[in-house]
Formats: C-alpha cells, structure tokens, sequence
C-alpha cells in the first residue's frame, strides 16, 4: 500500500514538473517595441472603401483631400422599390398577401478603393 502511494506521489510530481515549462527558446525576442511600432506607423498607408449609389457622387471631396483612387468598380443596384398588386381583382389596401414588390427604378453603385499616404 505505501508503495502505491509513493508512486502516485511520484507521478503527480512528475506531472507537475513537466507541465509547468518556462520558454527558453525566444527566437524571435522584441528589443525595443517602441521603435518597431513608431517605424510601422510611419510607413503604413490609410486605406479605405467607399460605395456611393444611384447617382450619387462625392469622391471629389476625397480627392481634393489628397486620397488616391487605386481600384473602382460599378454594381447594378435597385435604388426604389414599388408594390403591385399580384392580380387585376386584388385590393392590396385590404389584402396585403396580394402585394407583389418589385423593382422601380436600377441604378449603378460605384465602389471606390482609396489611399493616402501620411
């Protein structure tokens, strides 16, 4: 019986030894993380993404502001809905099942990638 004991004692220090490593191996050890994040800032560029739709149009503004335009890309979209009655008897103000949505009017989104450096 006490041998067990001893053993399980054993196992358990062991266990706890083993689990409870510290890291010696830092490969890859930061000096002085200050300077590393002041040399990111400095050379890291803003970047944003704007969508304007069905007519709109402000990317002068950002442009004026120094913002370079670095991809553009144009979407169909729907701009207005309208509601249409599903057949030639249905009163829609009574019977809102008979209402069909569909689109009015189609315009286009322009989605803008932009850039400026500090």
């Amino acid at each position: 019986m006490k041998r067990i004991k001893q053993f399980s004692q054993i196992l358990l220090a062991l266990f706890f030894l083993t689990s409870c490593r510290t890291s010696i191996d830092n490969k890859n050890p930061i000096k002085n993380p200050e300077e590393s994040i002041n040399e990111n800032n400095n050379s890291a560029k803003e970047r944003m993404e704007i969508k304007f739709s069905c007519g709109e149009d402000g990317i002068s503004k950002y442009l004026d502001d120094g913002w370079i335009i670095l991809k553009e890309e144009a979407q169909e979209k729907i701009c207005t809905w309208k509601a249409v009655p599903a057949t030639k008897d249905c009163d829609m103000e009574k019977d809102k099942g008979c209402r069909i949505t569909k689109p009015d009017k189609i315009g286009k989104e322009k989605i803008y990638l932009l850039e400026k450096q500090p």
